[in-house]
């Protein structure tokens, strides 16, 4: 029986014991940002658990894609090492929201395991919780588990909580005994114990109460299930295989890893545990491209970074020295896209992500183990065992190299890290920035916001067809977020209205403002958000007399503020098919900002876009809104709409019935949004802006209307400006500017000759600077350079009048870092130039080499000669013979 036979098998029972089969949600949580990842299959449904949001089923089952890898859930470093740990992983779950509870819970898990897969029911054990007399009871009752086989087990092992506070409830896990041969062989092991021999293959969580801030439990009214059973596990285990690796959902790619490697699976320890961490993080990185993550330097992006430059890292220990990560990665998406079609629609993406990503880290891998080397060979001559933290920090913050290889490398060459020293680094610069992930829990929503959600309340928008309408108000949420009867003038407001023409700040179209009156008074909409599940509020501040709860009001939007925004909403929508068709389908938006005043449009590319391209880009863009094609708008089932065309945005979360934006068949779109009526309202379009936000991520920035007009007119005036200053026509002010460019760079270059000589003059000056390096007199200096033979000049002076010494020179030609190192002849039996310039090039971002008595290297960063040539002493010293 393969993985994929068990995820359906799986679905298909639940399936028919009437219960919602739920697709399994996006690995970047939308309702929760505390979570860095969705990290189980409650995740998704973690708002219904919490009575916030009410769903039209109340059972439930998903094999839901999961990533533990980072924060708090974190089994990156273990992967490889173990039969068990991964970073991505599917897990089985079903689900009942005040449905069935634990006698229906414990039946279908026991018929799924022992009838479906017919599992060994002697091989079979059930752990409860010590208290939970109930779940012990209804285990007896079942027939054909064996007398003897439940087990009682503190909190640690079978109790769950959600948190500090909220629900919980015991749990009763299924394990399976894999034999003594798999055990740690104590005479006391049983279950509970940490090796591998009585297996936990599947939790039920029984969630009966509700803990409160005392630590009070008081029993829910509608007591709730949720299990997890994990996929890989459950394979292998039915597939006869101890580790998970071995089974059929890694087979096929350690099979592929290890043809590329020209190695084998299962004869070296060292081998094994590369070829998992690359099937295991190949299988990370599809899924993440393909749920809109990209590698970034924080945050969630970071974590993907890790991921990807991990199994770079221990592909080179494989010795695959050329690209391989992106032929994993395809293998990835060819034999998983039937269970998730996601991964073919991101495929080309992800194949250029992860080349990308690829090439950038071999050059840092090149340049920061070649750093790391170093130090531990000093360390090793100075008798020490451990890499400080500060330059394990050092190599992570300024270089970009990951602490995990780090330790990868110390722990095969014998060393530890200093792992407090880096944490007080990393702490201090964590106090200057907040975690991009990190947020609000969502038991701290308002108690006004709560008892809305109880008494199950939701808005219904009119705004696509009014900008005005008449309700009621059933809401009114203080300043403090408390419930309220009454708002006076002065006071700031949150409005709760059945029905409102107000449109939500939702997929980077911002919140309407306008008005809101009623027969005592009015308040003036400042904002206007989304804060539950179905559930608008109007951020208001009373103007006029007050606002009563139960009292009709009228709602007006600001219609020229809300048409501004339409059309540059519906601007988005067409400069972004314009970028598809001139950059490519890999084009995908990963954020936007619509706003009355611009459009900010972030996309997914991975060079800067050339002004030809930009170019083209707008005018194809205002060829479509010249046409002034109609927009249409059509309910549909998501999976139809996604066959017509229609592009679904990274990170949006979608219902089964998804609105679809389209201009006539140049651009078609899931969108919620508001929009024009036709192309034409849009008037003009105007790109401001260009520039890269991430690695693979740009951003363009466009204004619409009259503020594109408005550019023109300026550019227009500036033009004349510029020609009245220098005295020439308009159309030959480029020619007037080129002249005058030409002057200036002559003199230029004039100036730094002069400066150069004097320099070469100024030698003695230069020496009196040199600084003692243990018993070495060591020159550093920076120099203006008019050609590259003024640096070996005065390199060649330089040491000529030292003597004995080490001369370090550097400078800037053509806009790039030149660097010289000399060594006199009486000092390379103890100091090699070739040595010293590989270090400090790298400082540049540059390589270098040469003789022991001299060497040159160049680098791409002017900007960090200063920083590179005050190292010099410090990598000095660190080459020092020991005496």
């Amino acid at each position: 029986m393969t993985g994929n036979d068990i995820r359906s098998r799986f679905l298909n029972f639940f399936a028919a014991n009437n219960h919602a089969i739920i697709d399994s949600s996006s690995l970047i949580p939308q309702d929760d940002p505390t979570l860095l990842f969705t990290n189980s299959g409650m995740v998704q449904f973690k708002r219904v658990f919490m009575g916030e949001e009410k769903r039209d089923y109340t059972r439930a089952s998903t094999c839901q894609r999961c990533v533990r890898a980072g924060g708090k859930h974190n089994d990156l470093e273990n992967v490889g090492h173990t039969a068990r740990h991964h970073t991505f992983f599917e897990m089985l779950g079903n689900f009942s929201f005040g449905d069935y509870f634990k006698k229906d819970a414990i039946h279908m898990a026991w018929e799924f395991l022992t009838v479906n897969l017919g599992l060994d029911k002697e091989k079979l054990w059930v752990s409860v919780f010590e208290d939970d007399d109930e779940a012990y009871k209804l285990w007896e009752k079942v027939e054909d588990l064996p007398k003897g086989r439940i087990v009682r087990l503190g909190e640690a092992d079978n109790f769950w909580a959600m948190g500090d506070t909220g629900p919980c409830g015991p749990c009763s896990e299924i394990h399976i005994d894999q034999g003594p041969g798999v055990g740690c062989g104590r005479p006391d092991c049983a279950i509970g114990c940490e090796c591998d021999r009585y297996l936990e293959l599947w939790n039920l969580v029984f969630m009966q109460f509700y803990r409160d801030e005392t630590g009070k439990m008081t029993p829910l009214p509608h007591p709730s299930i949720d299990t997890g059973m994990g996929l890989e596990r459950v394979a292998a285990v039915i597939q006869g295989k101890h580790n998970n690796y071995d089974s059929d959902l890694f087979s096929g790619l350690i099979s592929k890893i290890a043809g590329l490697s020209a190695k084998n699976y299962g004869q070296d320890d060292r081998v094994d545990t590369a070829l998992r961490v690359i099937a295991d993080h190949s299988r990370a990185t599809a899924f993440l491209v393909a749920d809109g993550m990209l590698p970034a330097n924080e945050g969630r992006g970071y974590v993907l970074r890790r991921i990807m430059r991990r199994a770079v890292r221990f592909g080179r220990a494989l010795g695959l020295k050329r690209s391989f990560l992106a032929e994993i990665t395809a293998e990835v998406v060819k034999t998983m896209k039937n269970a998730y079609p996601h991964l073919s629609e991101a495929a080309n993406l992800l194949a250029k992500v992860v080349n990308n990503e690829e090439e950038r880290f071999r050059e840092t891998l090149d340049n920061g183990l070649a750093m790391l080397n170093s130090e531990i060979s000093r360390l090793q001559k100075d008798g020490s065992s451990s890499v400080p933290g500060d330059f394990i920090f050092k190599l992570y913050d300024t270089y970009g190299f990951p602490v995990d290889i780090v330790q990868d490398v110390a722990l095969e060459q014998g060393f530890s890290i200093d792992e407090p020293g880096f944490a007080r680094a990393m702490e201090e610069q964590r106090a200057l920035s907040k975690k991009s992930w990190k947020g609000e829990s969502l038991a701290a929503m308002p108690s006004g916001v709560k008892k809305l959600v109880a008494e199950g309340h939701k808005t219904g928008f009119v705004g696509y067809k009014t900008h005005r309408s008449n309700s009621v108000i059933k809401g009114l949420i203080d300043h403090e977020g408390e419930a309220a009867s009454k708002a006076t003038q002065g006071e700031r407001v949150s409005v709760f209205c059945p029905e409102t023409p107000f449109y939500a700040e939702a997929g980077g179209q911002i919140g309407d403002q306008g008005e809101i009156v009623g027969p005592n008074g009015r308040a003036k909409v400042l904002d206007t958000i989304i804060v539950a599940d179905g559930v608008i509020l109007h951020d208001t501040e009373v103007t006029q007399g007050s606002l009563l709860l139960g009292e009709q009001v009228k709602l007006k939007v600001m219609e020229g503020r809300r048409q501004r925004i339409a059309c540059n909403h519906s601007a988005t929508h067409i400069l972004h098919a314009a970028m598809r068709s001139v950059l490519g389908d890999h084009v995908k938006q990963s954020g936007s900002l619509v706003t009355p005043e611009r459009l900010r449009f972030d996309f997914t590319h991975f060079s800067p876009i050339t002004q030809e391209e930009l170019e083209t880009i707008e005018k194809i863009t205002n060829e479509e809104i010249r046409a002034n094609i109609p927009l249409e708008t059509a309910m549909l089932e998501k999976d139809e709409a996604i066959k017509t065309g229609a592009v679904a945005l990274f990170g949006e979360k979608y219902g089964d019935k998804v609105r679809v934006v389209s201009i006539g068949k140049f651009s078609r779109e899931l969108c919620g949004g508001t929009h024009v009526r036709a192309t034409g309202e849009i008037g003009l379009l105007k790109i401001t802006a260009e520039t890269g936000i991430a690695a693979g991520v740009r951003r363009i920035e466009a204004v619409t209307g009259p503020e594109a007009f408005n550019i023109f007119q300026a550019r227009e005036k500036q033009l004349a400006s510029l020609a009245n200053l220098l005295k020439v026509p308009t159309e030959s002010l480029d020619t007037k500017i080129g002249k005058l460019l030409s002057v200036n760079k002559d003199l230029e270059k004039e100036v730094s000759r002069l400066t150069a000589k004097l320099t070469l003059s100024d030698i003695d000056g230069i020496i009196n600077r040199a600084q003692m390096v243990g018993d070495t007199k060591v020159v550093v200096s920076s120099v203006i350079l008019d050609s590259p033979k003024t640096l070996r000049e005065m390199g060649d002076k330089i040491r000529d009048k030292l003597g004995r010494g080490i001369v370090v020179l550097g400078g800037e030609y053509q806009g790039k870092a030149a660097l010289l190192a000399m060594v006199s002849k009486n000092l390379t039996d103890r100091y090699k130039a070739g040595n010293i310039i590989r270090e400090i090039a790298v400082l540049v971002g540059g390589k270098g080499g040469g003789r022991p008595d001299m060497a040159q290297a160049g680098g791409p960063n002017p900007d960090k000669l200063n920083e590179a040539l005050e190292a010099v002493y410090e990598i000095i010293a660190a080459q020092q013979p020991l005496p």
